[in-house]
Parts: C-alpha cells; sequence; structure tokens
C-alpha cells in the first residue's frame, strides 16, 4: 500500500512541479517528472526484487510525465486565458517550425502562433479562435488545441496503471513469500 502511495504522490508532485514552472523551460517539469517517475520505478524494483515489474513501471510512467508537463500549461490557459478570433496573416517556415503571425480585431498580436511539425491544417487567410494569456507566461494556442481534460484523462490513467503495477507487486510478494522463494531479482 505504502508503493501506491509513492505513486500518487510522484504524480501530485510532479504535476505540482509542472505548475510552479509554467513559463520556464519545459525541460525543467520534464527532468523533475522523469526523475520522480525512476525513483517510483526503483522503489517498485528494489521492494519487490523484480527488475520487470521496474521497467513495466515506466509505461504508466510515459502517461504521467506527458500528463503533467502537458496539463499544467494548458490548464492555465483554459483558466484565466483570453479568447480572441484572428486572421492568420503571414507565416514563416524554419524546418519543422511554423510562426503564424495574427492579426486579430485591435491590430496584429505581438506574439505569433508556433506550431511545430508538418501537418498544422493552417493557411494564410484562416481565421480562428486563439487563447492567450494575459500574464504572457503560457505561449498562445488555437483554443480547439488546448485541452486540459485530456492531458487529466492521461495523468490519471498513468496513477491507475501505477496503482496495478503495485498492486501486482504485493500480490506477487506475498505469494513468493508463502512459497519460501527470496532470492531472485529476474523472476
Amino acid at each position: 500500500m505504502l508503493v501506491v502511495l509513492l505513486g500518487l504522490a510522484v504524480v501530485g508532485l510532479s504535476t505540482a512541479v509542472a505548475y510552479a514552472t509554467v513559463g520556464w523551460p519545459k525541460a525543467v517539469p520534464i527532468i523533475a517528472g522523469l526523475a520522480l517517475c525512476v525513483v517510483f520505478a526503483s522503489v517498485v524494483g528494489v521492494l519487490h526484487r523484480a527488475a520487470w515489474l521496474a521497467f513495466l513501471a515506466m509505461v504508466p510512467a510515459l502517461f504521467v510525465l506527458v500528463g503533467s508537463v502537458q496539463f499544467a500549461p494548458e490548464a492555465v490557459l483554459e483558466e484565466r486565458g483570453v479568447r480572441q478570433q484572428v486572421t492568420i496573416v503571414n507565416v514563416e517556415v524554419a524546418g519543422k517550425r511554423h510562426a503564424f503571425t495574427l492579426r486579430g480585431e485591435d491590430g496584429p498580436l505581438d506574439e505569433p502562433m508556433i506550431y511545430r511539425g508538418r501537418n498544422h491544417g493552417y493557411q494564410v487567410g484562416d481565421t480562428l479562435v486563439v487563447l492567450t494569456d494575459p500574464d504572457g507566461v503560457v505561449p498562445l494556442r488555437a483554443a480547439d488545441r488546448v485541452d486540459s481534460r485530456g492531458r487529466l484523462v492521461a495523468l490519471v490513467a498513468g496513477a491507475a496503471g501505477w496503482t496495478v503495477i503495485a498492486l501486482l507487486a504485493g500480490w506477487r510478494g506475498h505469494v513468493r513469500r508463502r512459497e519460501g522463494r527470496f532470492d531472485t531479482l529476474i523472476v
């Protein structure tokens, strides 16, 4: 049960770090979250003498890491973001990075909308709704691409996965102790 609580604490702490570092480089919450996920996986592996359980714990760790890192800025935009209808007036492309210049009702926006990837689906002249952070901490995003609930679902799925793994590890330990097997780290 302590391992389950540790997993839930890691989820909460990883999300808290992501919230506290909104506006900082994304590497900060990613590194902190990754370190916390490795701590959980290591505890599972050491306490239950099963490297495969530690390795298996890294699958939900991806959901926890991605969910917590992406949940915080999207929740901030949904909470305090200002909706604006804008028109794309220009795009600058550098590799896979697209910087869209936007014009709102009050004139051009100071901040471009950045998209990294190939299939952005936007063209010069398109009209869309964006969310802008009045404090300027979180970069603006297209409103239809901000989904904090989806990130929360990933976070909860990771926590549920860790809970299942911790319970499986506890059951496995109980069976091994009952059978008198204590020596192996692999099986």
